[in-house]
């Protein structure tokens, strides 16, 4: 994928689930802070409850915490 080519408007669908796709609970908080920079805690959560990305149930957990909000999981054991 040429990252060139992405805008942070239209590709939000490929942009949030790929920048938490490796995240975990010790760079969280810096890899969240970057995507807040461009996009509202709205967008970011309605996104990731919605993408088909490989997004972990831990990062999930955190940003539910960290937004208040419902809890949602990728994937149901």
């Amino acid at each position: 994928m040429d990252t060139e080519r992405l805008s942070v408007k239209k590709d939000k669908d490929i942009i949030i689930p790929r920048a938490l796709f490796a995240t975990t609970k010790n760079n969280f908080e810096e890899d969240i802070k970057k995507l807040e920079n461009l996009y509202s805690h709205e967008v970011i959560v309605t996104v990731l409850e919605s993408t088909k990305e490989l997004i972990s149930n831990e990062v999930c957990a955190l940003v539910s915490d960290r937004y208040n909000t419902k809890p949602f999981l990728r994937y149901n054991l």
